[in-house]
């Protein structure tokens, strides 16, 4: 039995030693296989859909995955985000103070609904690679409610996200380049003739496509004329190109020269092998380990490129690859807090009547969905692990796998996301790190006394999540409960715990006992 490769997470994790559970040798993926192939496309498989899996092969179980994928949301989204009215306007002189403290606590109960409303998409879906997906898009081309501000642009972003997440990568990378969210996140606005700002055209190249090292600061600087005159209209929120603020000289990218536009910078990106290979090796952190192979990234890449960029076939190549499933690739990615948060309900197949807490409670842990850190999104992988939020990840765990027991520390957990708002940015700060989810916001005690009573609302929200234990148990084969609680045990962790499970303790002892294990944190 050979060890992850995780030195840092294991020492976190209370220096974590995992031995490595067999692969199936059969045509068919066999149950761990199965089992490990759906926890990394999605969010906590049940055992029945492990099962279901488990008797396809990899070919066949993988083109299931990716046909059944879609490309809408099955949940009807908050009445706020599809809101058509014009867009208020917080600067002006008719505008008081009291008018914009009310809009901004507005936004922020809208950017709250707008979470809920995700999570329960995550937890609903049939098929749970395509919110994988949006969440991974919605980390690389990144955007945040706190400088974007209006909810209903983060809720646009997130349809075009999720209508091409295994679609075409050119298609979904113009989409993102003229969506709103993003227009305001990185000053778009702002870019007009004779006053560039590099803003998008830096990220466009370090983060979206190239990478880092593979432009020159004049090859941003002449894409940064190519993107001006790009905008959104005040009222209505959509894209506008304003002819009379777009520079049309001639520009030289990458040593082509031309009277380029923004789509011509686009495509000169796309022409270039480097972003086929830095969204391949982006993939493989995201679904195989935390070191791409080199060698087998472009190759991948070259597939996409060739087929191009259709995400399917990138992905396909990705999870049919011998890594893949190789034993030293097992228990070697950290889960996200919402891989945790959603990951769970779904494996204990709880359904809660408010999605909202958990929302919170992935925050709580360092994922607020809509609100990335920073322009580079959440880094992941160990940095997901440190004592703050592995407690955090403990007391999540205790509340619903023993929702008799009270903690006043997710509470407090709880207030450190909700206390504050999600307040607009300023134009004049800086793109490359705005504000996290929730920037200070002084707010009158009659505020400070219903975000209490909010946070309240949510972790009895956690706590009174109902979990059936005896009744999850008794879906596993095995005629004595030391068999079930094997079965179990295959399910809820990637690799073999930390601490031996006592078989013959009670089944909510049991699967409590499984997921307080270190091996629990991964996948």
């Amino acid at each position: 039995m050979t060890m992850p490769r995780i030195t840092r997470v294991a020492c976190l994790v209370f220096f974590l030693g995992l031995a490595i559970a067999p692969m199936a040798t059969a045509a068919s993926l066999g149950y761990d296989d199965a089992r490990h192939l759906l926890a990394r496309t999605g969010f906590g498989p049940t055992d029945s859909e492990v099962r279901t899996y488990a008797a396809l092969g990899r070919e066949a179980a993988v083109d299931r995955l990716l046909k059944e994928a879609g490309a809408m949301a099955q949940t009807p989204p908050p009445a706020s985000a599809v809101d058509t009215s014009p867009l208020p306007r917080l600067r002006g002189e008719a505008t008081t103070e009291a008018e914009r403290k009310a809009y901004i606590q507005q936004q922020v109960r809208e950017g709250l609904a707008l979470r809920a409303w995700w999570v329960q998409e995550m937890l609903a879906t049939p098929t749970p690679l395509t919110e994988r997906m949006t969440l991974f898009w919605h980390n690389h081309f990144v955007s945040g409610q706190p400088k974007v501000f209006i909810t209903r642009l983060m809720y646009r972003q997130n349809v075009t996200l999720r209508a091409n997440s295994l679609g075409n990568f050119a298609t979904l990378l113009h989409a993102i380049a003229r969506d709103a969210a993003m227009v305001v996140y990185l000053d778009s606005g702002q870019n007009r003739k004779g006053a560039p700002n590099e803003n998008f055209a830096r990220e466009v190249m370090e983060l979206f496509t190239v990478g880092e090292g593979q432009y020159t600061e004049q090859d941003i600087k002449e894409a940064a004329r190519a993107f001006t005159g790009w905008g959104i209209d005040r009222d209505s929120g959509q894209f506008v190109f304003r002819r009379g603020l777009h520079d049309y000289g001639m520009k030289t990218v990458f040593g082509k020269s031309g009277q380029f536009d923004g789509d011509d910078v686009l495509d000169l990106l796309l022409a270039r092998k480097e972003t086929a290979e830095f969204v391949t090796a982006k993939l493989w952190r995201e679904f195989v380990s935390p070191e791409p192979d080199v060698a087998e990234v472009k190759r991948i890449a070259r597939v996409f490129r060739d087929a191009n960029y259709e995400i399917k076939v990138a992905l396909r190549e990705l999870l049919l690859s011998p890594a893949f499933y190789a034993a030293e690739n097992r228990g070697v990615l950290v889960k996200s807090p919402v891989d945790l948060v959603v990951g769970t309900l779904r494996s204990l197949e709880i359904r809660p009547d408010q999605t909202l807490p958990f929302a919170v409670a992935a925050a709580g842990m360092g994922q607020n969905l809509m609100s990335p850190p920073n322009v580079k999104g959440w880094p992941g992988g160990e940095t997901w692990i440190n004592t703050t939020t592995l407690l955090a990840r403990k007391q999540f765990v205790d509340r619903v796998t023993r929702a008799d027991e009270s903690s006043m520390a997710v509470a407090a957990a709880i207030m450190n996301v909700v206390d504050t708002g999600s307040q607009p940015m300023e134009q004049g700060e800086g793109a490359r790190a705005p504000r996290n989810a929730v920037a200070a916001n002084p707010v009158v005690d009659e505020e400070k006394a219903r975000q209490r009573r909010f946070a309240r609302q949510m972790e009895r929200g956690i706590s009174n999540v109902q979990f059936n234990s005896a009744r999850w148990m008794a879906q596993f084969p095995g005629s004595t409960p030391g068999e079930r609680g094997r079965s179990a045990q295959r399910l809820l962790l990637a690799v073999e715990p930390q601490q031996p499970a006592d078989f013959n303790v009670d089944s909510l002892a049991l699967v409590h006992g499984l997921m307080l294990d270190a091996a629990y944190q991964l996948k």
